[in-house]
């Protein structure tokens, strides 16, 4: 994990914003958001100044390591599957309280179930790994008599893909939340049925097929995503000073604007790589910038 990685992921853990932790640093919000996306690094007082507010040693934050643990859960089952080439990855993952889909530096593909209700778990739930040629399908399937009511109450799915071998994905989820962190490829689909939807780190295409009303926070903003709904209502929520081109297709889909919930002129710009698009029958999109949200 890079410095700017594991100052984002601190100040998160910590549920500070970019502008709270820029007060207590004594610098200006912008300089975080540097920091961040690997345009700039801190000078050594500032790494003494986060290494103090955080209580994590400088060589912690300078080194390789991972140093955020991902939440501790009583009950878990993982599944792990090598790969050695570039693959297609189809992922029908069913119900879920929670998603988290990231790219890793690894060789091996990590599909971790955990809760801290379903004892079972581990009996209750089979994760189903086919690799086929440049294709790897990943299923998982709810065993004794299991319902998807009750997985989307009980369990939260991590799946981990190797960034060197990433490709085309497809994903099939019906969870509270979906988060997409570290992904870099060509496209993303995601058919899913969620009320929430967190890209960070993504470079890339992402499309998104849901007709539930839909919250997405964009901390980062690197290609495009592309929204595809029917008599739908969406929030798209991006990061302040963020260039990008917004467009509608479909019929009798709008987008409006908003800055720290405040109803504002458009403003998007044209011929940018970075995109929004809504496409669909009757929907709205709603495009907002809140640090707040971020």
């Amino acid at each position: 994990m890079t410095f700017a990685n594991k100052l984002k992921a601190l100040r998160k853990q910590s549920n500070m914003s970019q502008e709270k932790l820029a007060e207590k640093l004594c610098v200006s919000r912008q300089a975080i958001t540097k920091w961040e996306t690997e345009e700039g690094i801190p000078d050594i007082g500032n790494i003494i100044a986060i290494s103090a507010l955080f209580n994590v040693s400088i060589d912690e934050l300078l080194s390789d390591e991972k140093i955020v643990k991902p939440i501790d859960y009583i009950f878990e089952s993982v599944t792990e599957y090598d790969i050695d080439a570039p693959k297609h990855y189809d992922l029908k993952l069913g119900g879920a309280k929670k998603l988290v889909l990231s790219g890793y530096d690894g060789e091996k593909i990590r599909v971790r179930l955990a809760s801290n209700t379903l004892q079972t778990l581990q009996n209750d739930f089979k994760v189903k790994i086919d690799d086929i040629k440049r294709r790897i399908d990943i299923e998982i399937i709810r065993k004794n008599g299991i319902t998807e009511a009750i997985a989307k109450e009980a369990i939260t799915i991590f799946v981990q893909i190797p960034s060197p071998y990433i490709g085309h994905i497809e994903l099939a989820a019906n969870v509270e939340t979906v988060e997409l962190n570290s992904l870099e490829c060509d496209n993303i689909e995601l058919d899913i049925k969620t009320s929430n939807v967190i890209l960070d780190g993504i470079l890339g295409n992402v499309e998104i097929n849901c007709n539930l009303d839909m919250k997405i926070v964009c901390r980062t903003l690197n290609g495009e995503v592309s929204i595809n709904q029917v008599s739908a209502t969406s929030k798209i929520f991006v990061p302040k000073g963020t260039i990008f081109t917004a467009v509608t297709k479909g019929i009798g889909t709008s987008i409006s604007y908003e800055k720290d919930e405040q109803q504002v002129s458009a403003f998007s710009t044209q011929a940018v790589e970075n995109r929004i698009e809504l496409n669909g029958i009757k929907s709205e999109l709603i495009i907002c910038t809140s640090e707040a949200e971020i």
